[in-house]
């Protein structure tokens, strides 16, 4: 499958607009997710499970530590698939309180040479009442699905106070909906960049506010926040301290990078982009050295506190592995299912088996932080 993919089936896709190919795997996937017959063909042909890879965190049983980031399944269409497929677990989203349709085209941009995308969604969202309204679950072989919230990108809320508003408005909805006991985690989106009043939600002020009334909440479920990427660690430490201080179950490391001078990206595909002075941010192989860095810190410092979910140039298991010896419960990704194929999930779920046998792991939470540990 993976000769398949690399040599016939990417060279095609890869001459087509990348939103274009994003939204007919969307709508592909949530055919196939109807019937238990494509989703056991589906299961079959890229799903690898091992009783080695399962954990059990924020009372959640997952079968591997692999997720889908938030960003690729938009509206939460692909709930019946994604777990076949062998993602544990899928943020899906980021979903927003009203609907917004998304940045000005174009919106996604390959970097083949730097394995990234530049990328400008910028929350687009049917909102939280269609989406609602709209999603299927099934309990049959499906991942665990949560759903990812951030404020609607508008000019209406681009103030710290507005996006806060925004933002309890969504999840006031959510925990009211019938479908709220569906959904395993949500997650807290404060760090996309591509959106009207970026980084308003990162200051220490706004953030204890924002969380102050989340837990008000009373959520009945786990929480996950989503951290950004660029940041100095005195900075970090006291946003993280906030974070832990109001009972988050993990911190998400890390959202899109933002700048251009990176040592992973291929100066001709730079170039190009400040040529044509395309906008967006970037995921894929350039962000992570940066986020493992910062998974790292966070780990030696509040290990013991907080769990971490790592996110950033996973394009093998390998990548993986990466971050969870740094000190990363759970790993997700997106662009390395872009770059190297549907089959990737399970390759590295078999592959990471191999690495925890290789070392001597019982399990894959024994690998947990082990860059730090004697």
């Amino acid at each position: 499958m993976n000769y398949l993919y690399k040599h016939i089936f990417k060279p095609i896709l890869f001459k087509q607009d990348p939103e274009d190919v994003h939204v007919r795997f969307t709508k592909t996937g949530a055919f196939l997710g109807k019937f238990r017959a494509t989703k056991f063909f589906v299961k079959t042909l890229f799903n690898y499970e091992h009783k080695k890879l399962e954990q059990n965190l924020f009372g959640i049983h997952f079968k591997n530590p692999l997720g889908l980031s938030a960003g690729f399944d938009y509206n939460i269409d692909l709930a019946k698939i994604i777990g076949d497929t062998g993602f544990a677990f899928s943020s899906g989203g980021t979903v927003t309180n009203r609907e917004y349709e998304g940045n000005a085209k174009p919106r996604l941009k390959r970097l083949p040479k730097s394995q990234a995308l530049l990328i400008n969604k910028g929350f687009k969202s049917l909102g939280i009442k269609k989406v609602l309204e709209n999603i299927s679950f099934t309990q049959y072989n499906s991942a665990h699905i949560g759903i990812s919230i951030g404020a609607t990108n508008s000019p209406d809320t681009c103030t710290p106070d507005a996006q806060i508003a925004d933002i309890i408005e969504s999840f006031n909805y959510l925990i009211n909906h019938e479908k709220a006991e569906k959904f395993a985690y949500y997650e807290l989106n404060i760090s996309c960049p591509n959106v009207a009043g970026s980084g308003a939600l990162t200051d220490p002020v706004v953030l204890e506010k924002l969380l102050s009334k989340v837990q008000e909440l009373d959520l009945k479920k786990p929480l996950f926040v989503k951290f950004q990427l660029e940041i100095d660690w005195d900075e970090a430490r006291e946003l993280i301290e906030i974070i832990i201080k109001h009972k988050v179950d993990a911190i998400i490391i890390a959202n899109l990078l933002k700048k251009k001078s990176n040592y992973n990206f291929d100066e001709n595909e730079i170039n190009e982009i400040i040529h044509n002075k395309l906008l967006g941010n970037f995921s894929g192989k350039p962000v992570e050295f940066l986020a493992n860095e910062l998974i790292g810190k966070t780990y030696q410092e509040f290990g013991d506190q907080i769990k971490i979910i790592g996110v950033g140039g996973v394009f093998s298991a390998e990548d993986a592995y990466e971050k969870i010896k740094h000190g990363a419960s759970l790993v997700q990704l997106i662009t390395g299912m872009i770059y190297e194929g549907p089959q990737l999930m399970g390759d590295i779920n078999k592959k990471l088996v191999t690495f925890i046998e290789r070392d001597g792991y019982k399990n894959i939470s024994e690998a947990i932080g082990t860059h730090y540990k004697k």
